[in-house]
């Protein structure tokens, strides 16, 4: 099975995005899942990749080659974000198997759920906070040193975090969780309708 990870701006997110998906399809029974994060067209923004022409380039390029999309957006305290991700998943998952979320609030928060986190931090408070990466991830990346490495700490952490699916599963139930859950009632769905080889 072929999934490709459409991130708003890969620079950074994939090395958050591809540790935690190749992950996640692990622990719903999907070992051999090649997952591969979108690299070209750089989209450069939840703004970009909300378009449609801008998804459109993407499964131009792709399409044939993958068989699970997953556009993977911050919802930035966007609460109608979820809205215009749906309509997003009505126009391009017709003929496809496309996927939409949005990480609340960030795509750092996934990360951090798989953390241990210092003390004196409430999950509570990350939860609720919409600059995740400036007010808690960063901070971490310092605490950690690795804030100085070329993708700002995030391979280290990201792959750390990994580990630990189920912790960002329960943290994180009204986006990560939904996901997953999404996942696998599709993946159920699939292993009657696809040939095996894609399982």
């Amino acid at each position: 099975m072929r999934v490709l990870v459409i991130p708003e701006d890969f620079r950074y997110d994939q090395y958050l995005l591809k540790p935690l998906f190749e992950r996640l399809f692990q622990s719903i029974g999907k070992s051999r899942a090649r997952v591969r994060v979108c690299q070209n067209p750089l989209l450069g923004g939840v703004g970009e990749a909300l378009k449609s022409e801008r998804i459109r380039e993407v499964l131009d390029q792709h399409d044939g080659m993958m068989d699970i999309f997953i556009l993977c957006v911050d919802r930035d305290g966007n609460r109608g974000r979820r809205t215009r991700l749906d309509r997003i998943e009505t126009e391009f998952g017709n003929d496809r198997t496309f996927l939409a979320a949005n990480a609340w609030e960030e795509i750092e928060t996934w990360t951090l759920a798989g953390l241990n986190l210092p003390k004196d931090w409430r999950w509570e408070d990350v939860r609720r906070e919409v600059h995740v990466k400036e007010r808690y991830f960063n901070v971490l990346a310092e605490e950690r040193g690795v804030a100085d490495d070329p993708d700002d700490g995030r391979k280290t952490l990201g792959e750390e975090a990994a580990r630990n699916i189920p912790a960002i599963r329960r943290k994180c139930p009204e986006d990560f969780d939904a996901l997953a859950r999404r996942l696998e009632v599709l993946l159920g769905t699939l292993r009657a309708e696809v040939p095996r080889t894609f399982l």
